[in-house]
């Protein structure tokens, strides 16, 4: 655990508030923010993707992460807020081309963070020409995926719900507990 720093990772499934999310933990927490970056490069290089690009974002994320946790430690934050990690890249790599680049597998064990929140599902799918999967099916599937893989890992987490403000409280409420 880093005493210093303390990393925020926000994950789930597309449509669940992360961004939005993110944003308003970094507003509360007076910190910052690390955006998730494959949103930058399918607006920069088109929504089509392959398996090829899934390693350029999964780098283009971690040059951004470490970046942020520069300025932080620059500016005496004790929280980082951040946008997706290597778990998303995994998940993201194996349910479209049933694949993992070794790269991600082995940031997914280089890197460590204090405190993950998953979104649940329980937002109304929004569209979006980045998004790939409006059935609730899918979302399902995606949730339970994130949800193994933080179940069978060793930094604390919990599952943030509710719509709007009481979806922000959950969260602070949910990191304040973990984080004190």
């Amino acid at each position: 655990m880093n005493n210093a720093l303390q990393k925020i990772v926000v994950l789930g499934p597309e449509s669940t508030g992360k961004s939005t999310l993110c944003e308003q933990l970094a507003n509360h927490y007076n910190t910052l923010n690390c955006p998730e970056y494959a949103r930058q490069f399918l607006t920069e290089n088109g929504v089509k993707y392959n398996y090829t690009d899934l390693l350029t974002i999964a780098k283009g994320q971690l040059t951004l992460e470490d970046d942020y946790t520069e300025q932080a430690l620059l500016n005496k934050k004790n929280k980082l807020v951040i946008d997706t990690d290597m778990y998303v890249m995994k998940v993201w790599c194996e349910y479209v081309f049933d694949n993992c680049h070794t790269f991600i597998l082995e940031q997914i064990n280089a890197r460590s963070y204090d405190y993950y929140l998953l979104c649940d599902i329980d937002l109304p799918w929004t569209a979006d020409e980045m998004r790939e999967y409006p059935d609730n099916k899918t979302r399902q599937e995606l949730f339970h995926i994130y949800k193994d893989l933080l179940i069978n890992q060793n930094t604390p987490w919990g599952i943030v719900n509710g719509i709007g403000d009481e979806r922000t409280n959950n969260a602070i409420a949910l990191v304040d507990k973990a984080l004190p």
